[in-house]
């Protein structure tokens, strides 16, 4: 990593650069021999009363101490993937968001507040793809208000790691006491090579609706009430899969919904009992299949960090990650100033 003009250690970065990605080195304060430096690369999301705040891809804000800093610079967005679809993020926000489509919402600016009585946090959470309309502070006090007013807690939902992302109002929120609960993946991949994967298993079942036995795979809701189904329901195209069993509860399913040239995978669980035995790829594929002959092209779906064993499926099926996406949970407490 270049931070040299001539020879010497250069800090080429101000507070004006708030907004924007940067590369920085600082003393290392780990006391591990040899490690004189530490890197870190980011948005640059405030620099206040002495201390920079950086938040990285993964969402994780650094906190460097300006008598720290060694050297910095302003870098460009990161390059795009070699292999898989082109995609911006503003294009894929409302692609995603189509695909878990709540009971009811309602505007606030260029936010979308939506509730589905508790299902899914995608579901239940601000989706702030503009401005609000409203200083911070007041926004996220009506979407406290809002939520509670439906005995719901409020969440955001904020993206981080791509261009267009929410570094910012990721340390905003931080700021202002919320926390950041979860965090996961959305990664993409061309569609074609998961359509022509070849499974040796049982035939996987498509249809439009979900029955009984889908749903008693379906680990996600333990009570299915008709806000569950609406959600499920939800999107432009959506397909439901199911790998028959013995008994009355499949062995594997998934659910795939079809938006323009976009395919995207979820609920794709598999009995523990029969796992790493190409179920979760078969119903891939055959979802896949039904997407290419709609006209779709390309892939989505969304992994948390921690399910190790998803993840490897993925990457097999050419799987890259995007962006992050968190959802930061309000604060029990008096709100903090945003700003």
């Amino acid at each position: 990593m270049e931070f040299t003009t001539g020879g010497r250690l250069e800090v080429r970065i101000t507070a004006a650069d708030t907004g924007k990605r940067v590369s920085v080195r600082r003393l290392s304060s780990s006391g591990t021999p040899g490690s004189r430096f530490t890197d870190t690369v980011g948005v640059l999301t405030s620099w206040d009363n002495g201390v920079l705040s950086i938040t990285r891809k993964s969402g994780e804000t650094v906190l460097v101490d300006e008598t720290a800093l060694v050297a910095g610079k302003v870098v460009p967005a990161a390059p795009a993937r070699r292999r898989g679809p082109a995609a911006s993020f503003a294009e894929l926000a409302p692609v995603l968001a189509r695909a878990w489509q709540p009971v009811e919402s309602e505007p606030l600016g260029g936010w979308t507040l939506r509730a589905a009585a508790g299902f899914t946090r995608r579901a239940n959470s601000a989706l702030p793809l503009g401005d609000p309309g409203l200083p911070l502070p007041d926004a996220l006090t009506r979407v406290r208000d809002w939520y509670a007013a439906r005995g719901l807690p409020g969440y955001v939902q904020t993206a981080t790691g791509a261009e267009g992302t929410q570094e910012v109002l990721c340390a905003d929120l931080e700021r202002a006491g919320w926390q950041r609960e979860v965090s996961a993946e959305v990664r993409i991949a061309a569609l074609a090579p998961i359509g022509d994967v070849a499974a040796d298993v049982s035939p996987v079942h498509l249809e439009r609706g979900v029955d009984e036995a889908w749903l008693s795979r379906y680990q996600r809701s333990v009570d299915p009430g008709e806000h569950v189904l609406k959600v499920l329901g939800s999107g432009p195209s959506v397909w439901f899969a199911s790998v028959p069993d013995e008994g009355a509860v499949p062995a594997a399913i998934g659910r795939c919904v079809v938006d323009g040239r976009w395919a995207g995978f979820m609920a794709v669980e598999v009995d523990p009992a029969r796992r790493r035995s190409g179920l979760a790829t078969a119903v891939m594929a055959a979802l896949a299949r039904r997407a290419l002959d709609e006209g779709a092209s390309a892939a989505w779906l969304q992994v948390e960090a921690d399910n190790e064993g998803a993840r490897a499926l993925y990457d097999g099926l050419g799987f890259t990650t995007h962006h992050g996406y968190h959802h930061f949970r309000a604060p029990s407490g008096p709100v903090a100033d945003a700003g």
